[in-house]
Formats: C-alpha cells, structure tokens, sequence
C-alpha cells in the first residue's frame, strides 16, 4: 500500500503541474491563436481553466495527506508541503473568488461579449489578476518538481 501511495504523490504532482503548464500555456493560447470567435475561445478557455482547477484542489489534498501521513507535524516545516499550501490557496482563489468574478463580468454583458460592454475594463483588471495568480502557481509548482523528493517517504535502506 505503501507504494501505490508513492506512485499517486508523484502523479498528483505530474497531473497538477503538467495541468497547469499544458492547459495555461499550450492549450489556451492555441484557442485564442486558432478560433475566430474569441467570445468561444475565452468560454473554452475559462471552462478548461475550471476543470484544471478541480484537478488542482484534489491533487493538494492528495498530497497535504500523505505528506502528513509520512511526516507527521513535522510536515509543516516541510517545504514541499509549505509550497502546496501556497499553491492550494492560489487554485482557491482562482477556483472560488475570481472565476466567479469573471463569469459573472460575461453574464451581465450579454448579449454582447464582454471585451464589447462597458465591463471590458473591469474584466480585463480582473483577468489580469487571475493571470498572474496563475502564473505565480505555475512557478510555484515547477519549484515543487524539483523539490518534490524532499515530501517522499525516507528509504529505509538508506
């Protein structure tokens, strides 16, 4: 049991951060380079940011649980575990305080799309916000592959 434990640290690690990395800087401005509607793209884009999100919140959880589980307390002083909380908060935010924002900037626009309201210049504040905290958690979770040997189980041939 211990190994499969293992296994799912590194792949929530690899799912959350490959996630990120492939969805915020591969996948999204292949959208907005390939689709003539940017309205869709921005919808796409905001729908694929949501499911990578949701991804996120439980890999954080995965982890925060076995790094506890193999280190106790002393978890907290772990900097694998200090950088997973810092990135758990910025997928919450995200997640639960600006999409909220901006999807609801989109819905009080219509019919027209957003970047043509009177709500273009909040919208582009609030997605600015959105983009850097992304890009903080991104940078973040490419720090957390390099680290990540610190949270792993010690070996005991070792």
């Amino acid at each position: 049991m211990k190994k499969l434990a293992d296994a799912l640290y590194s792949l929530c690690i690899t799912l959350w951060v490959g996630g990120l990395l492939a969805i915020g800087y591969v996948a999204v401005p292949v959208l907005f380079m390939r689709l003539a509607d940017r309205s869709l793209a921005g919808y796409l884009a905001g729908d694929m940011f949501a499911i990578g999100g949701w991804i996120g919140l439980f890999c954080a959880l995965y982890l925060l649980g076995y790094l506890f589980r193999v280190h106790g307390r002393a978890a907290l002083c772990n900097p694998v575990c200090r950088v997973v909380v810092l990135m758990l908060l910025l997928a919450m935010a995200g997640q639960f305080l600006i999409q909220p924002i901006i999807a609801g900037l989109r819905t009080e626009a219509l019919p027209l799309p957003v970047m043509q309201s009177a709500l273009a210049s909040s919208f582009s504040r609030w997605h600015g916000v959105s983009s850097v905290m992304y890009l903080l958690q991104a940078v973040l979770g490419v720090g957390l592959v390099l680290i990540q040997g610190r949270g792993r189980r010690p070996d005991p041939a070792a």
